[in-house]
């Protein structure tokens, strides 16, 4: 980061671009979430998703991902289908399996991040041990490897769970509310971490609800409300009529940003919720 706390990276590549999509529709079976996405995303690039519960984030990072189908228009991830791509994608979920029969250790969790490389039962070289534990320290888990994963509190479950991801040095990394449940530490360490895997050379496309940490981290923003309501940079998007589409209400103090929103899911309540 620089002298003001933004996040400095090298140009992005003119390379074939980490993900392209045109007219792109998403949703589950044949119910259109979103019509019509358009963006790139390339090498050392990254892109937050923002919007509220149900506003198509976690469906459009599925379907680059591979674990939804699209609904139309035109995805290509490394300028190949969706899903073709496992070894260069590292995926983040809001949700991880937490039913293990047996006690598994953190550092058995961020070691899964190699198994993309390597699938189960190939044996892992020192270099990988070292990419492991350099994982486990930038989340400032290190302590920890030895603990069962079950102990930990939610907070150093997610910074487990980001080290993994961390582990994989995948080329694109796609990340659904990474920062959450994490602590003012956490969130500081996850930056620097994301801010590392962009000058790595790494791409990332995140969801958040986190309106100023993202503005400091990423190249573009698209607000979703279950359509494309802006997409640019953050100085372009994240204006008060934007995040007024976006959201609902919004008021700033001059410093920050606040929104009442209004969420977009399905049965939802129109009642206004109050983020900051």
């Amino acid at each position: 980061m620089d002298s003001q706390g933004k996040v400095v990276t090298s140009p992005g590549s003119v390379s074939t671009p980490c993900i392209q999509a045109k007219a792109l529709d998403i949703g589950y079976s044949k119910e259109v979430v979103v019509l019509d996405i358009n963006f790139e995303l390339r090498p050392g690039e990254a892109i937050a998703l923002i919007g509220t519960n149900g506003c198509g984030k976690s469906t459009l990072l599925k379907t680059i991902v591979g674990l939804l189908p699209s609904l139309g228009g035109q995805l290509s991830i490394f300028g190949t289908p969706p899903g073709s791509n496992h070894r260069r994608i590292a995926y983040l979920g809001q949700f991880h399996n937490s039913g293990f029969v047996l006690p598994i250790r953190v550092v058995d969790v961020v070691r899964m991040g190699r198994f993309p490389l390597y699938g189960l039962w190939k044996r892992m070289s020192r270099q990988d041990d070292e990419i492991i534990f350099t994982a486990m320290r930038a989340m400032g888990i290190q302590k920890l490897a030895d603990s069962p994963l079950r102990s930990l509190s939610g907070g150093q479950q997610q910074r487990t769970y980001i080290a993994q991801v961390l582990a994989h040095q995948a080329d694109l990394l796609v990340l659904d509310e990474p920062t959450s449940g994490l602590d003012a530490g956490g969130r500081e360490l996850y930056l620097q971490a994301v801010n590392d895997e962009l000058h790595r050379g790494a791409s990332i496309t995140v969801a958040t609800h986190d309106i100023q940490e993202e503005a400091t981290l990423c190249h573009q923003v698209m607000l979703l409300a279950r359509k494309v309501v802006a997409i640019g940079t953050p100085q372009e998007v994240l204006t008060p009529e934007a995040l007024l589409k976006t959201f609902g209400i919004v008021v700033t103090d001059g410093k920050r940003l606040q929104v009442l929103e209004t969420k977009h899911g399905h049965g939802s309540s129109d009642a206004p919720e109050a983020k900051k």
